[in-house]
């Protein structure tokens, strides 16, 4: 069940998602965060931040709006407090990051750059440009790159940096080509697409924001396109999936499509320990179907019937 996120090894693929378990605290009290691949913080900002206001969840059918607004303590409390309790506890540090800027994201990688513990950057693209009119970074496959290339530059060379990636774009390929073209070392997708409901009986948005992120089964679909399309015009870049993860064959789906990391996110919600049963599940159905190692059912899907599994050094040569 091993699987590589660029060099950085991890003991599994199972990671919990960005924004869903906060910095594993909460977690921590259900099982050993050890027993994940990784776990990846919510996005951390320079600032502490409120977020917005409230009723900021929703829930949809096969789904969840939300509209948290990236609420958290800034990065001086992440560093003094919550970075150390993972280290303390062995679990490996997927550091997620946002900015209004590239020089937010630039300064946040270099606090960054020298704490122990951080296994690798996720870099939260869907964050409106202050200073581009508020347009969201991962909608331009430009600015993606000038944000990614920034942060490369600033990080260690050792600590891969991951672009996360939103759906809801024109060409997620082309947002995607930049951001490897601009030094990015994986990928992850999807963020959640923009969505809305309104409360009939109030007659009212049901978020006080009045649109969110929308996650759960029903951008599990959409989760797989982005990945099927990203993973066949870039083979050999590492890819996290995400998006509507319940169970271990929805994992399954997401690496036969090309991931080959799987974060979960919406189920924590409902049950602490999904990714343990996830996990558990994703290895039964890989022993079920005559698989040795997961890293040869990453990407299957695409290939022919018949056709030998890739390995990771077959991927490793394809991007060269």
């Amino acid at each position: 069940m091993r699987t590589y996120l660029a060099h950085v090894e991890l003991a599994n693929p199972i990671t919990t998602a960005a924004g869903c378990a906060a910095s594993g605290a909460e977690l921590s009290q259900f099982f050993d965060l050890a027993r994940l691949g990784a776990v990846v913080t919510r996005s951390i900002t320079m600032a502490p931040r409120a977020g917005r206001p409230t009723p900021r969840m929703a829930e949809t059918p096969s789904g969840l709006l939300n509209a948290v607004g990236l609420q958290g303590p800034g990065v001086d409390v992440f560093l003094e407090q919550e970075l150390p309790r993972l280290v303390e506890r062995g679990a490996r540090a997927v550091v997620s990051i946002a900015g209004g800027s590239i020089a937010e994201y630039t300064a946040l990688a270099r606090r960054l750059a020298d704490a122990p513990g951080v296994a690798a950057i996720e870099v939260n693209l869907s964050c409106p440009n202050v200073e581009d009119l508020g347009r969201v970074f991962a909608r331009d496959p430009a600015a993606s790159a000038e944000v990614i290339a920034s942060v490369r530059a600033t990080m260690r060379y050792d600590v891969p940096v991951v672009a996360k990636l939103a759906p809801d774009v024109a060409d997620i390929v082309a947002v995607a080509r930049g951001c490897v073209d601009g030094g990015a070392d994986a990928l992850a997708m999807i963020n959640t697409p923009l969505g809305m409901s309104i409360d009939v009986d109030t007659m009212r948005p049901s978020l006080a924001a009045g649109t969110g992120g929308l996650s759960g089964p029903a951008i599990r679909p959409l989760a797989v396109r982005c990945l099927w399309q990203v993973h066949a015009a870039l083979p050999g870049v590492p890819i996290v999936g995400m998006g509507g993860v319940l169970t271990g064959r929805d994992a399954l789906e997401l690496i036969l499509a090309g991931a080959c990391v799987v974060s979960v996110g919406t189920a924590l919600f409902h049950d602490p320990y999904a990714c343990l049963r996830i996990l558990r599940e994703l290895e039964d159905l890989l022993k079920e179907r005559g698989f040795e190692r997961l890293a040869d059912a990453v990407g299957l899907a695409h290939r022919p019937p018949g056709a030998g599994p890739r390995h990771r050094i077959d991927l490793e040569e394809s991007s060269l």
